[in-house]
């Protein structure tokens, strides 16, 4: 190949490449500003909508039922109700740099992508980060069609960015383990902690902590009450992750 060609074709790369990151950057801003697709306003993304259950105590503090509509059987937790347990497997298991990104974890993006596109590995893994789920689990409604499906991933960066300039870290993960369905009318980790284990989730164990955080992947698949096996390995993989 002559000389004039090479520089033809590396330029041709680079004119590429750039037009690439270019049109990313102008697609995620119109995103991130609600020109495409759906975006919460401001407001709502400074107080989404929680629906808790009612709560009836007696005169000594004992919690004598609970009112809620059909799967609504979640009652608020505070960071600080939250076993530490909980928080480090969560983090170990489903986002290792959740501390480090400001939403996007660009590192774990390449990754799935390297795998996926390059290394044609079927089992390359997840980059949603935290955050991310958190984006979904409030604001992305069904998706229908293969365009709504396409800009669902984007749209959920942008709304993961968002609520990480208006929320701490604990914030995201409190609102998090609030929001998650853990199955048999657990939702939320006050819920959960009481309805698996009969306790508060603060007094949660790390063997607890570890079977709760890997229904996390899929609880229908990990259930402790019907695949108690399948639920236990899982959990010790976590426990592993936790470790390292």
């Amino acid at each position: 190949m002559k000389p004039e060609q090479r520089k033809k074709i590396i330029s041709a790369m680079w004119i590429t490449l750039v037009s690439i990151i270019g049109i990313t950057f102008v697609f995620l801003f119109l995103i991130y500003n609600g020109v495409i697709g759906y975006m919460p306003d401001i407001e709502e993304l400074k107080n989404p909508k929680d629906r808790f259950a009612s709560v009836v105590y007696s005169a000594d503090g004992q919690e004598l039922g609970r009112f809620f509509i059909g799967t609504g059987n979640r009652v608020y937790a505070d960071y600080d109700d939250i076993s530490q347990h909980m928080i480090d497997a969560l983090i170990a298991t489903e986002d290792a740099r959740f501390e480090d990104h400001s939403g996007i974890d660009v590192i774990a993006l390449c990754r799935v992508a390297l795998k996926t596109l390059i290394l044609q590995q079927k089992n390359a893994g997840g980059g949603s980060t935290l955050t991310q789920q958190l984006a979904k689990q409030l604001y992305s409604p069904q998706s229908d069609g293969i365009w709504e499906r396409a800009l669902q991933k984007p749209i959920e960066w942008m709304i993961a960015v968002k609520l990480e300039r208006f929320y701490s870290k604990e914030e995201i993960l409190k609102m998090y383990l609030n929001q998650f369905d853990f199955l048999y009318n657990a939702v939320g980790i006050k819920s959960a902690a009481y309805v698996y284990f009969g306790k508060d989730p603060k007094d949660l164990s790390i063997e607890e902590a570890a079977t709760l955080v890997g229904m996390v992947k899929n609880p229908s698949y990990y259930n402790p009450v019907r695949k108690p096996e399948r639920t236990r390995d899982r959990r010790n993989t976590v426990l592993d992750l936790m470790y390292q």
